[in-house]
């Protein structure tokens, strides 16, 4: 709401000003973010999720990077549909010329920010870095993802371990069956048992 406040104010200034060439950036501006959403909403179709599994519980550790990882619970049919498949399906010959639109016009209106006027590029420039402080705010302040109509959120907080496999004894408390440890690479197999593991 703020940054659609701002954008509004800054609008109607340069209305008021008769600053055209402010108003046009700033329509391309606008116009290039809406051409963008238009094609992302186009491409987040629920796409090919498995099969269902309906009530039954899941729980899913997941390797993000350098040697951290997610633990992620919930139902099975609810943590497929935000972790299997494709999350965009592929881009479409149209879409793909309006992104390339798009970032056409974002060039295209640093190109024509000089012909504003001073006061009309500064506000111009004012209402570029409120919109990225408050897209900052936002990412910061963010708890949960809608995904597909489910929602993902942290129910607790970082844990550190001093060794991998003191994450992993404390998952094997819970899950005592190690053969998911064994082929996520996490534990070595017992002898003789080698590396055939369904999982």
């Amino acid at each position: 709401l703020a940054g659609i406040a701002s954008t509004i104010v800054v609008i109607s200034v340069l209305g008021k000003m008769r600053d055209w060439w402010g108003l046009a950036v700033v329509g391309m501006l606008m116009t290039a973010r809406l051409l963008n959403v238009i094609v992302i909403k186009r491409r987040s179709q629920k796409g090919w999720k498995g099969a269902k599994e309906d009530g039954v519980k899941g729980d899913l550790i997941i390797l993000v990077s350098q040697d951290r990882w997610l633990r992620m619970q919930g139902w099975v049919d609810d943590i497929k549909s935000v972790t299997a498949g494709q999350w965009l399906r592929e881009i479409s010959n149209f879409e793909s010329f309006l992104v390339s639109f798009s970032t056409l016009l974002v060039y295209v209106s640093a190109a024509f920010i000089g012909n504003a006027t001073a006061i009309g590029s500064v506000l111009v420039a004012c209402l570029l870095v409120v919109s990225v402080a408050l897209l900052g705010l936002a990412n910061v302040s963010t708890t949960k993802l809608t995904m597909f109509g489910n929602v993902v959120r942290v129910s607790e907080g970082p844990k550190q371990y001093g060794r991998r496999r003191d994450m992993v004894d404390e998952l094997l408390e819970v899950h005592p069956n190690k053969n998911w440890a064994i082929g996520l690479g996490m534990i070595v197999p017992p002898p003789g048992q080698g590396q055939q593991v369904v999982l």
